[in-house]
């Protein structure tokens, strides 16, 4: 699908989106994160609720081992906003993904046993109590927890949930916008999560460059870690506010033990392999698996494969072969060569290679979405795993 401008600037098309939204929806809640991009679009979407005298969910996960910055600039927006919103800050214990480590693929935040390790203690108006949502489950992902809480917060009600991405930032957020899909009113800008929740993206069409134009226009406040990162060296299109341990996210963890020393000693007790994340996680190469990756004498790209299973831990060598043999077996049924190398393969589409294989590898990309897969629920984990096991027996593979 491609662009269309529509004659108007980002900012009044974003106040008519979320306009339309409170005209609409009864409920209405926002997922924060603290990044400039969720920041402009609390600032007008409360400037709307303030304006209307309504009150909206502001939905926070907090990962424990985040920048002081960050947490201290959150709590300042749940206090400046506090008679227009609903209490949303969750500091329970998440299960989250951990590309630094092969020993610790994932890691849990708030992991009950480990407080003597957590980075910080919840703050005081966090929800801690494991029983307050009916839907929790320990050690729930935030891909699992994020539509619960949706479909808990709408109770049966037609629902909105603010969204922060904008379609420039990567390709997969522009398919987020463009792709054929269920929307409301046929408004491209929103997506049917089930059950009368729709996701909405009112500053879907932004670029980097408008989301500070707002904030030099208006004076608005938001976290002073992003000058503190311009002072770094970081380019304005690579700022990133997010838990930092995934495979693209690690390329910003550096700038713990720059701008925030303290915090970065404890994040390296707490989190498995951080320090090395933070080493090597910019350099190109097999050490990370970043952008061009080289085969080593005498391996032929799937005996490099098999040669990497072979280093890594029992447990996470065994979740990445019942990823691959689906992966086979996919290809296999279908008459489907899957060959050493495949020039050109960019990674935009599933070209079956055993390349794609090693890179996935080299770069812990634990749930496997360089072949295209999904995180497996947690709860239904143990399940997969007896399935996978016999599925493979089945395959004659691994």
């Amino acid at each position: 699908m491609a662009k269309k401008p529509i004659g108007i600037n980002v900012y009044e098309a974003a106040k008519e989106r979320i306009k339309w939204v409170f005209d609409i929806f009864p409920k209405i809640y926002l997922s924060f994160s603290g990044g400039k991009d969720s920041t402009v679009m609390l600032h007008i979407v409360m400037k709307e609720a303030i304006n209307r005298n309504r009150k909206i969910g502001l939905l926070f996960i907090d990962w424990e081992a985040q920048f002081k910055h960050t947490i201290d600039f959150v709590k300042s927006m749940y206090e400046l906003y506090h008679a227009n919103i609903e209490n949303y800050w969750i500091s329970l214990p998440l299960m989250t993904t951990n590309a630094c480590s092969m020993f610790e693929p994932e890691w849990i935040c708030w992991e009950p046993g480990k407080e003597h390790l957590w980075v910080r203690e919840p703050d005081s108006i966090s929800i801690t109590d494991v029983s307050f949502f009916d839907f929790y489950k320990y050690a729930m992902t935030f891909e699992e927890f994020v539509p619960a809480f949706g479909r808990w917060y709408g109770n049966d009600k037609l629902t909105a949930c603010f969204v922060g991405i904008r379609s420039n930032e990567s390709l997969n957020r522009y398919r987020t916008i463009a792709m054929e899909k269920s929307t409301l009113d046929d408004k491209q800008y929103t997506t049917w999560m089930g059950d009368g929740l729709y996701n909405v993206y009112p500053l879907y069409d932004w670029k980097t460059e408008d989301i500070w134009v707002y904030f030099g226009k208006t004076g608005k406040p938001y976290t002073k870690l992003y000058d503190l990162m311009y002072q770094a060296g970081v380019s304005i299109h690579k700022m990133r506010i997010c838990e930092p341990y995934g495979d693209e996210q690690r390329q910003g963890l550096y700038l713990y033990h720059v701008i925030e020393p303290e915090t970065w000693g404890k994040v390296v007790a707490r989190v498995s392999g951080a320090n090395s994340g933070a080493l090597y996680s910019k350099e190109s190469g097999n050490i990370m698996g970043n952008i061009k990756v080289s085969l080593p004498d005498g391996h032929t790209w799937k005996s490099f494969a098999m040669m990497l299973l072979n280093t890594m831990p029992d447990a996470t060598a065994d979740h990445y072969k019942d990823k691959i043999a689906v992966w086979i077996n996919w290809y296999k049924v279908r008459n489907i060569e899957i060959k050493d190398y495949i020039d050109n393969d960019t990674g935009s589409t599933d070209m079956p290679s055993w390349r794609r294989v090693c890179k996935m590898l080299l770069k812990n990309d634990y749930w496997c979405k360089t072949l295209y897969f999904g995180a497996t629920k947690s709860d239904s984990y143990q399940k997969y795993k007896k399935l996978m096991k016999r599925r493979r027996e089945k395959w004659g593979i691994f």
